[in-house]
């Protein structure tokens, strides 16, 4: 985050680009030798246009950013090429005229805004500080604070403004750091993954946000995320990386529906698209790995991961060449590039998902309630789910909705409510994991979002599987070893990783030892909680099709919490929407996703970007989320709902959760029919049809306060 200085710099002429960077280089002093890390990297952007960086974790991403702003650290330095701002060059400037860029210029929202914010200062005080910098008064900082939070359509600043940062939301404390960026009307707006953490509704209103800013203030945006669906809806050019090499540049929409580098093409078939399943059209991944930083291979660098690779690609290194229509692609054999051989068949035989009449998992009436503040938060509702042996079910739902409450309750590390039942494999089971036994242990396991934090840094991946073996399967000796090297394997993990630190693996790799550590104790259900939120695309990949491959061999029944519904689609095959600790509908994949939809279900898919620009007509929700403290009175969601029924009959009574298809059921006064006809009606004008229901207007969804940082 930048903060602004008083003095003035000349505009920018309108015939002039606001950034361009021109043949950079970028190297790293490690050890005394000097190692390329940014290769030939050229790319401009114009005043009000939007340019998306794509690629794999450690392709040079981030290090464009650090060259473009001059915060390398220490041992990096642009060894050639050049970086113009405005028509001057940002390498020949000096202290002074370097905080005037970064002040004034150029503004940086990153991916954890909590981390950009104090968490010892109010709201108000921090984005003030960015006015008073600029010169002004401390009362008229304050007010322009205030101002500046409304611009981000923060509806209550005055109380934002009091509030501590633990104290707000993940989307709220995004909107509080945008408010910032935008303050001092930057020429160039840097966006690092400002949406991966966020919910699908929450990332649609700040990327709709992000879009309206940059014609309001006339600002240039370098966007860069491993998401190609939000690159597609954001970006008018996009530059795919690959190894510190830009490797494919163009209009995005004309590089994703036509791709020509490999590269390209096989981070496009590692994204889930409408339509495809786990049991057909199975995700394609992209072999091998990127090479370490700092290496430069001999010839093209994707050259050892690329099926198309002949011998001229290992030992010549391709030149940006054009492809027609403003647009460049490093390869070779770029005509042959949409024809790329796959890595993964597309159809895979897996055994059928539920193999027996009776559950796995059964929770019946389970409700959980927090006391906090002396108020009473119900952060799960009367939830009753089954689970059969071999099928995985969806869970999904804004941050607050009970998700995680869910996992926890099954897992025995939070307690539910007097009158919860929880069976496992027709047995009741403790509420605490305290209490149960170590059969009923290893039936249940988990793969957490974050696998540093899970993973034990200090033990090596050997012992971090093989002590699951001990103390849930109960082996040892010469059993133990055969059986975690076939644990590993079975991952697509060598036993060259077994004595290796999570700190010397990749992220992916990483994830995959926590599954490992998961399966060791041959589980009948696993919990995944948000697996590859934070991996990219390529990697996401492997990931699913690896959870969907152990499915079909060990018949494992999976529990798959994410806020990504394309992912939750092609590897689900029932879902279970929550709002408020409240299922609002539940029934199979392609029935909840083909719809007719429950209004929040369909408000969820409409947020979702697509990499083809097809999506649903966006359902923008009314009001804020309310408190789990104070619910609102009939229907949960009627303060925010685009269908609600003009009579008051959402306000006053709350519907059932009834059966609306077989199998299916939806909590709804609504009849299924008449959902049907109002989501093909349309809601993007406010209209009353025949029978007074309310269609619309959809005001801006604004992120809800967590009190006191409690997040059910």
């Amino acid at each position: 985050m930048t903060l602004a200085l008083p003095a003035e710099t000349s505009p920018t002429p309108q015939d002039r680009h606001t950034l361009e960077v021109d043949h950079l280089d970028v190297a790293y002093t490690v050890r005394g030798n000097d190692r390329l890390t940014l290769r030939d990297i050229s790319f401009r952007i114009g005043q009000q246009e939007s340019f998306g960086l794509v690629g794999e974790s450690g392709c040079g991403k981030s290090t464009t950013v650090q060259a473009i702003t001059r915060y390398l650290p220490r041992n990096g330095r642009v060894t050639a090429g050049s970086i113009t701002m405005g028509g001057r060059d940002v390498m020949s400037m000096g202290p002074e005229g370097l905080r005037r860029l970064r002040a004034r210029e150029v503004s940086v929202v990153y991916q954890e805004p909590g981390r950009a914010l104090n968490p010892s200062m109010r709201i108000g005080r921090q984005v003030a500080e960015v006015f008073e910098i600029m010169g002004s008064p401390r009362k008229e900082a304050m007010e322009r604070a205030g101002h500046a939070l409304r611009t981000v359509q923060i509806a209550d600043p005055g109380r934002v403004i009091r509030a501590y940062p633990h104290q707000l939301s993940g989307g709220m404390l995004q909107r509080v750091v945008i408010a910032m960026a935008i303050a001092v009307e930057p020429s160039l707006l840097v966006l690092d993954e400002p949406t991966t953490a966020l919910d699908a509704t929450v990332e649609a209103e700040v990327l709709d946000l992000v879009s309206g800013l940059r014609e309001q203030f006339n600002t240039a945006v370098l966007f860069i995320s491993h998401n190609l669906a939000v690159i597609a809806k954001m970006c008018d050019r996009v530059g795919v990386m690959y190894a510190g090499e830009i490797v494919e540049q163009g209009a995005a929409q004309e590089v994703f529906d036509d791709p020509r580098h490999p590269y390209t093409v096989g981070l496009l078939r590692c994204v889930p698209r409408r339509g495809h399943r786990k049991d057909h059209d199975r995700l394609d991944s992209i072999p091998g790995f990127l090479p370490s930083p700092g290496e430069v291979p001999t010839g093209c660098v994707f050259a050892t991961r690329c099926a198309l690779a002949d011998d001229r690609c290992r030992s010549e290194t391709p030149a940006m060449e054009d492809v027609g229509g403003a647009r460049a692609s490093r390869c070779f054999k770029h005509e042959e590039a949409p024809a790329l051989p796959r890595a993964t068949p597309a159809d895979v035989a897996m055994r059928s998902g539920r193999t027996s009449s009776e559950p796995v998992i059964r929770v019946e009436h389970v409700s959980k309630t927090y006391s906090a503040r002396g108020e009473s938060v119900r952060a799960l509702v009367d939830v009753n789910l089954e689970l059969y042996p071999g099928e995985t079910l969806g869970v999904v739902g804004e941050s607050g909705c009970g998700k995680t409450t869910l996992a926890r309750v099954l897992l025995g590390l939070t307690a539910p409510d007097e009158g919860s039942v929880v069976e496992i494999s027709g047995q009741r089971v403790a509420p605490t994991a305290a209490r149960r036994g170590r059969d009923e242990l290893r039936l249940l396991q988990i793969v957490f979002q974050n696998p540093d934090a899970a993973l034990n840094r200090r033990h090596s991946v050997r012992h971090i599987v093989g002590r699951t073996l001990t103390k849930l399967a109960g082996l040892d000796g010469e059993e133990r070893e055969e059986r975690l090297i076939d644990i590993v394997r079975s991952v697509r993990m060598e036993p060259r990783h077994l004595p290796m630190r999570p700190a010397q693996l990749s992220g992916g790799l990483k994830q995959r030892v926590a599954i490992a550590r998961a399966f060791a104790g041959q589980p009948a259900v696993l919990v995944c909680d948000e697996p590859t939120s934070a991996l990219d695309v390529s990697v996401q990949a492997a990931i699913l099709n690896l959870l969907v491959d152990l499915q079909s061999r060990e018949q494992v029944t999976y529990v798959f919490i994410s806020h990504d519904l394309g992912v939750v689609r092609y590897l689900s095959d029932r879902i279970a929407v929550l709002y408020l600790g409240r299922i609002m509908e539940y029934g199979p994949a392609e029935s909840v996703f083909a719809g007719p939809h429950h209004p929040y279900t369909e408000a969820l898919l409409s947020a979702v970007p697509t990499l083809d620009g097809t999506g649903r007509e966006r359902i923008r929700l009314e009001g804020d989320i309310p408190s789990p403290a104070d619910p609102p009175s009939g229907c949960v969601f009627h303060t925010r709902c685009p269908r609600r029924l003009a009579d008051g009959t959402c306000e006053t009574v709350e519907p059932p959760l009834r059966e609306v298809e077989p199998g299916k059921v939806m909590r709804c006064h609504l009849p299924l029919d008449e959902l049907g006809r109002l989501e093909e009606q349309g809601a993007s004008s406010r209209s009353s049809d025949d029978r007074g229901h309310e269609v619309g207007p959809h005001a801006v969804d604004h992120d809800v306060e967590v009190v006191g940082g409690l997040d059910p």
